[in-house]
């Protein structure tokens, strides 16, 4: 008998709720589906019921991207998005790419630049603020939205559809007991049930892994994105300025680059990528990021700028290729949960939400045919005619390209993207997960970085405490292994301990005991829910569940 079930056993059934749709997750894709379910219904003078869950606090306080938005699918939700105060308030001006060695930097000129690095008609945006904004949208037309919420179940019916989801019990102590504010989770039952999770959804894994939906596809690839927001000096904000970099600080064999993106009001959003395939397990993909930021032709933005916020998140990279299986019986996949980001654009809000667009309308032609818990065989036959399907064919070859490395990857890449426009007649494919590249660490030379000088560069612990994360301390730890002997005996002995390293959160640690002996220590409550640790981790030990609702970063506007 599992935890559930023992308290259901005490505490009697859970309540439910029953709806037409349910979506897990609150960001572009599920807010777009949605609102979507609601625009067409109205159009046919239907009712649809649709409820939303959502895990953070409030509508987009887990929400994190660049952001530089192609509002192409924003148009077809809202043609008059504009009228509406959607924020989008800053159009790029000008875009910069840059190579960077230690000390210098090499701009492509802009007619070398492949059209997937052109940002012409494009917004710098807070996608938060975006996310706010739809949430607003989804209420105005009848959606329920429950911040606050976090789906910590798939329920199945009879049958193994899908029948919906259970939502985390409240108030239960570190040892799974309930406290005095315990509260008992709540079923949400559905026709259909779309999943909307982000990037390494922990839902979305179990329904992969139930139903096959990685079968015949590569290795899904994914990054680690890292962002500060500065408020930097007027006289140096440029807005609409647009800056990528790739090179220095990591070597020529690593993937990855930087995002510099000034927005209005004097702030500038600054990030870094890290592919997760990278091999050394020294490498830190948070100290890369605050040494990227000396390079010369960086820093001189932030002279006399303050950092205001920080956070981080797991990005689904793998492209065309990785796409699971869209669907399953009684719901699907959208969104960063399946994997529409397209990588060579460094894009993929305008991706979740016409991924779920797409899904909406194929749910409501299923209830207008009296059909439920089925296969939504429309969505994934509508998706290979939109232009998201076109978008990404052409981008499908960028990532396993720059896998290469960065000199053959940047050749490779122009001449897919430039000399053929990415209609090559061939496609290259990601021949290991990522947990599967990192090399032991005898293998490998140890990497130093220099100390934060905490007024352009900083340690984790004051990056974590500007991200507002906050879990209440006594719940059970999210950060679950599977075998708590491993993280010792062999990430510690073979990969030189790499989840201290990779974690931009300072959730892992490695400490002595009062014997001398090595242990495994997780500071959960500063987790920010980037899913790197459930990815990275090389032995696939370390299994990312879903905390108490509420919990997690709070970002304001990132």
């Amino acid at each position: 008998m599992t935890q559930t079930q023992d308290l259901i056993e005490q505490y009697g059934p859970r309540e439910a709720m029953e709806y037409d749709v349910v979506i897990v997750g609150a960001g572009p894709a599920g807010l777009s589906a949605a609102i979507r379910l609601k625009q067409q219904a109205a159009e046919q003078g239907r009712e649809v019921s649709v409820c939303v869950l959502e895990k953070g606090g409030e509508v987009g306080a887990h929400i994190l991207s660049g952001a530089v938005l192609d509002p192409i699918a924003l148009a077809e939700l809202f043609p008059n998005w504009k009228e509406l105060g959607a924020p989008l308030h800053t159009p790029v001006t000008e875009d910069r790419f840059l190579f960077l060695s230690e000390t210098k930097a090499l701009q492509t000129p802009n007619w070398m630049m492949p059209p997937c690095f052109q940002n012409h008609g494009n917004y710098v945006i807070s996608l938060g603020a975006v996310t706010r904004w739809l949430g607003q949208q989804a209420e105005a037309l009848g959606v329920e939205i429950f911040p606050g919420f976090a789906a910590a179940e798939v329920l199945y019916n009879d049958d193994g559809s899908v029948r919906g989801v259970a939502t985390g019990n409240m108030g239960v102590d570190r040892e799974g007991k309930p406290t005095a504010a315990f509260q008992i989770g709540m079923e949400l039952h559905a026709k259909y049930t779309l999943f909307s999770e982000g990037s390494r959804g922990h839902l979305g894994k179990q329904l992969m892994a139930k139903y096959d939906l990685n079968k015949g596809r590569d290795p899904q690839a994914y990054g680690i994105g890292i962002k500060e927001l500065w408020e930097i000096d007027p006289a140096l904000h440029q807005p609409g300025l647009v800056v990528h970099t790739a090179g220095w600080p990591l070597d020529a064999h690593t993937y990855g680059g930087s995002f510099l993106y000034h927005l209005e009001n004097n702030q500038v959003a600054v990030g870094y990528v890290v592919g997760l395939a990278y091999a050394n397990p020294y490498l830190s993909p948070f100290e890369e990021f605050q040494r990227y930021k000396t390079h010369p032709e960086i820093r001189k933005f932030f002279v006399g700028g303050k950092r205001i916020s920080y956070g981080a998140r797991a990005l689904t990279a793998g492209g065309l290729q990785s796409l699971p299986k869209l669907v399953f019986p009684g719901g699907a996949l959208i969104g960063c949960e399946a994997g529409f980001m397209n990588a060579s654009r460094i894009k993929g809000t305008h991706g979740a939400m016409k991924s779920g667009m797409l899904a909406a309308e194929s749910i409501l032609a299923a209830l207008a045919a009296g059909r439920q818990y089925d296969e939504l065989g429309d969505y994934p036959a509508a998706f290979e005619k939109s232009w998201l399907y076109e978008e990404l064919h052409v981008a499908r070859n960028f990532k396993p390209m720059m896998a290469k490395g960065l000199f053959a990857g940047t050749l490779l890449v122009g001449i897919d993207q430039v000399l053929f426009r990415g209609k090559a007649p061939w496609t290259l494919h990601h021949p290991h997960a990522d947990h599967e590249c990192l090399k032991p660490a005898s293998q490998c030379q140890p990497i130093v970085y220099p100390k934060p000088d905490n007024v352009l560069t900083f340690d984790r612990l004051s990056s974590v405490f500007i991200s507002n994360a906050n879990h209440a301390e006594d719940q059970p730890v999210h950060l679950t292994l599977k075998d708590a002997s491993v993280p010792v005996d062999v990430n510690l002995a073979v990969y030189a301990g790499p989840e201290a390293r990779y974690c931009p959160a300072g959730v892992y640690e490695f400490v002595k005991t009062d014997a001398g002996a090595d242990r495994l220590q997780i500071n959960a409550q500063n987790c920010v829910h980037c899913k790197t640790c459930d990815i990275k981790d090389p032995t696939q030990n370390i299994v990312w569940v879903t905390p108490e609702g509420g919990g997690g970063p709070s970002y304001p506007n990132m």
